[in-house]
């Protein structure tokens, strides 16, 4: 698992001047925007390790970053049982 995450902080590194949330995705091809509606936020859903785990992030960009805030990290049959634009594991 640490070398799926590890691969991932590696390419992410190389993304930070990217300036909004589809540049953040057509960087990384195996991830989804998701608009949720009540909070009317963004949240990126990552796809790691050939689909094995998936890591939800919110976001904020700035005039030369990406801000990536982690949500969750977890397998894909864990990301099934939760509400991506309500949880935060890291409460």
């Amino acid at each position: 698992m640490l070398n799926a995450f590890e691969d991932f902080r590696r390419r992410l590194k190389f993304a930070q001047s990217i300036t909004n949330p589809q540049g953040l995705i057509s960087s990384f091809s195996h991830s989804d925007l998701i608009t949720c509606k009540k909070s009317k936020q963004g949240r990126i859903v990552f796809n790691i390790g050939n689909n094995k785990y998936r890591m939800i992030c919110g976001y904020l960009f700035k005039t030369n970053a990406c801000i990536l805030f982690i949500k969750f990290v977890g397998t894909h049959k864990e990301y099934d049982k939760i509400d991506a634009c309500n949880v935060n594991m890291f409460k």
